[in-house]
């Protein structure tokens, strides 16, 4: 607490070293970000916090130079000059460095390398790297910043924690006023995390303001200073850490209305098919992959839609992989109506009636030089085939027919996918699975990238396939369509589920506290 008071004042007493006065930024005549403001001072820890989509990731491109935002709509200061980056090079050499979620360090490289990439290595009169000047600067900077490394060693002999100093030394190689950190703890064992924050306090006294970006809210709260809330692409709040709480957070980040959304209407028999003398459609019981996924157990029954809820990088879409073949399986069973099965790849998933819509429709799902009818129909080849010929009439039969049930706007069967609105390329891709009459859907954000009309459409089809029988789990990083479409939520982080909550106990806040690590119900 004493190192918290006094850079509170440090920070009172100083002007901000980096100035965000109400910037914006558009994509394809979408606002991203809206009138954001944010202040950083010398020598402290400000976090960013926000729930997925909020804006964080293109606020913080725009600070590296990756982005440029919207001409004539606000401004970035640097020091109090007006300053625009024109691409990441130009934001490094005016002080602005980035250490990203995923390492960006080159393993068959040393860490002298490493470090000074991107510099003018010093040289004799000949042209030639003087590496033992390379080395002897890389170790004094390595030494100055108290870790515990050899310059020339190679970086693929070092552990994860090892070469996020790496990369924290690199971006401070480069004399950075400003380090950004994004989700810098997410790979790290507790007695890393400990070290990174001696790392971050010795920072801060070297007056290096510092950009915290993290979903765990007991970090924020015991490294931090200060706080800025992004919610929609617009700054929230801002203030010191001390004056909030973790509750008060997550409802600064969560506090938007429930409109414009498909509210599901659960019928009494859908309600009975949830009661233990059902068999589940699909069970995990304590399933773990070799990396993220851990200890996973759940029953979802014929009828119910199951909310899979977390932040990005909590798991979701690594446990949907699990379950559909994608990926492997080092522990735990899966069960599909009562039987244990052994689901080695996407094949063995379908045989055993699963069906997988992914997150990215474009590169994992559409076949997209082909047309509606293909696309759609791709599965079920086999069925109209005959001495090995196809029978396109059936083939044509059986796309119309499916067009039709969801409504897909086409102009014809023929029409390449690719020229479809997101919407009605999404509904082909569940159009496509359901001619293999699956038990369970798999959906990885059904309505991600499509307008409100269609995303209703979209809803209704969804709703529509639990009552016929289908048992659903459904990804999606909006909390409203959570809570509007699901019959319960289970919620993860870090891998693990961290509750489950029933359709009358779901609000945002309680959904957000649990992914921010949360171990009960508020």
């Amino acid at each position: 607490m004493l190192v918290k008071e006094k850079n509170r004042l440090n920070t009172l007493n100083s002007e901000p070293v980096l100035k965000i006065s109400n910037i914006s930024k558009t994509f394809s005549g979408t606002t991203v970000l809206k009138n954001v403001n944010l202040e950083l001072y010398p020598g402290e820890v400000h976090a960013l916090m926000g729930e997925n989509g909020a804006g964080k990731s293109t606020l913080i491109k725009i600070l590296a130079g990756i982005h440029i935002p919207d001409k004539d709509k606000g401004h970035i200061y640097l020091n109090g000059k007006k300053v625009c980056w024109m691409d990441p090079i130009d934001a490094r050499e005016n002080g602005i460095s980035v250490v990203h979620q995923e390492l960006t360090v080159s393993p068959n490289l040393t860490i002298s390398e490493n470090i000074l990439m991107g510099t003018n290595y010093p040289k004799n009169r000949f042209g030639f790297v003087k590496w033992d000047k390379v080395h002897q600067h890389a170790q004094e900077l390595l030494n100055k910043l108290g870790f515990n490394l050899h310059a020339k060693a190679l970086v693929s002999s070092l552990s994860i924690a090892q070469q996020q100093m790496v990369e924290i030394a690199r971006a401070l190689a480069f004399k950075a006023k400003v380090l950004i950190l994004d989700e810098p703890t997410a790979s790290l064992t507790d007695k890393e995390i400990f070290s990174l924050f001696q790392i971050i306090h010795n920072l801060k006294k070297q007056g290096v303001a510092i950009v915290y970006i993290s979903h765990r809210m007991e970090e924020i709260f015991e490294i931090c200073d200060r706080f800025t809330v992004l919610r929609d692409g617009e700054s929230i709040i801002s203030d010191l850490i001390e004056k909030t709480t973790p509750h008060e957070l997550v409802k600064n980040m969560v506090g938007r209305e429930m409109k414009n959304l498909f509210n599901r209407i659960i019928s009494s028999d859908s309600i009975n098919c949830f009661s233990n003398e059902t068999l589940p459609a699909l069970e995990l019981k304590n399933v773990s992959d070799n990396t993220i996924v851990k200890d996973v157990s759940f029953k979802i029954y014929p009828g119910e839609i199951v909310g899979l809820a977390g932040l990005v990088g909590s798991g979701r879409t690594e446990l949907m992989k699990l379950i559909f073949g994608a990926s492997k399986i080092t522990n735990g069973e899966i069960y599909t109506n009562g039987q244990n099965v052994d689901i080695a790849s996407p094949i063995d998933a379908i045989k055993n009636c699963i069906a997988h819509v992914p997150e990215s429709r474009k590169d994992q799902a559409l076949f997209l030089s082909m047309s509606v009818k293909e696309n759609i129909t791709i599965t079920e080849l086999s069925k109209h085939r005959r001495l090995s010929v196809l029978n396109w009439k059936q083939i044509d039969a059986s796309a119309k027919r499916f067009i039709d049930e969801f409504n897909i706007k086409t102009s014809s069967p023929d029409q390449k996918v690719v020229n479809l609105s997101g919407g009605n390329q999404q509904k082909a891709i569940i159009a496509r699975w359901l001619s293999l009459s699956p038990k369970v859907l798999l959906l990885d954000e059904p309505t991600r990238g499509v307008d409100i009309g269609a995303k209703t459409e979209i809803h209704k089809i969804i709703s529509e396939l639990a009552e016929r029988g289908l048992a659903v789990l459904m990804i999606s990083s909006e909390l409203p369509e959570v809570i509007g479409m699901c019959d319960r939520v289970l919620v993860m982080s870090e891998g693990k589920l961290k509750g489950e909550l029933l359709r009358k106990e779901m609000t945002q806040e309680q959904i957000m506290y649990l992914a921010t690590g949360g171990e009960t119900k508020l």
